[in-house]
């Protein structure tokens, strides 16, 4: 009897159905084993120590020993790269009184890279008889390192209190900070009554005004006009009408 028009035989749809059965059981063996490889990519990352930290590097320091930048960074060996919380590992580091910035930056495989800045000192206070010493002041206020002896070609500030809190130490900072460095040399104490009367002396005996931190280009210009001239006291707080007396 003859096949119906149009309809397979059922050796024609058991040839077609084997087909789509491999295919079937093809994606799902790739559709395990993309889960399989991202479970593995996870524990790999997460939890296994092959990725961990095994190096931590320190750019950036001198006067601040690295290894003291890596025990206060406290990183723990071999712990999974990607669970380090840089966040944390920088603000241990910035609390380190000698650390003005701090940068912390992966380095695959395995390294942990501390880039820092160090303070630099500008100016020194002497905490006098009885005191705990000398102490290193840097451009933002902050007192950062006692020191045996006093530093030379370092000015003295002269303030009943030194600290990064405190507005007339910032003022008078901020000023030796942005002064021409062949003036500041000449500086030997500096000192303030309010945040607008910063004023200091030079190595010669001479007392200038500075005033506030404003217009400093045009203040250093005229200052250096004034010095010509015979006098004690040069005031530039008001660069226009300069004094000499």
């Amino acid at each position: 009897m003859k096949e119906r028009r149009g309809r397979r035989s059922v050796h024609d749809r058991r040839r077609t159905a084997r087909p789509n059965r491999h295919k079937e059981l093809r994606r799902r063996w790739v559709a395990l084993l993309s889960v399989l490889t991202a479970v593995a990519l996870v524990y790999l990352l997460w939890f296994s120590s092959m990725l961990g930290v095994r190096q931590v590097d320190v750019v950036g320091a001198s006067s601040v020993p690295a290894d003291q930048i890596r025990a206060a960074a406290a990183v723990p060996d071999q712990k999974p790269m990607l669970r380090l919380d840089t966040d944390e590992i920088r603000d241990r580091v910035a609390q380190m009184p000698g650390i003005a910035t701090v940068d912390v930056s992966r380095s695959w495989p395995g390294t942990l890279e501390i880039t820092v800045t160090e303070r630099t000192a500008i100016a020194f206070f002497d905490s006098g008889p009885g005191g705990d010493g000398v102490h290193l002041v840097d451009g933002g206020g902050v007192v950062f390192k006692t020191v045996k002896e006093r530093p030379a070609g370092l000015p003295e500030l002269k303030l009943p209190s030194v600290s990064a809190d405190d507005p007339v130490t910032r003022a008078v900072t901020g000023v030796l900070g942005v002064i021409p460095q062949q003036l500041l040399k000449q500086v030997t104490t500096a000192t303030a009554k309010t945040p607008g009367s910063v004023e200091f002396a030079l190595a010669d005996g001479k007392t200038v005004r500075w005033g506030t931190s404003a217009d400093t280009e045009r203040k250093a210009k005229v200052l250096a006009a004034l010095l010509t001239r015979e006098g004690k006291v040069f005031d530039v707080s008001a660069p226009d009408l300069p004094t000499v007396s």
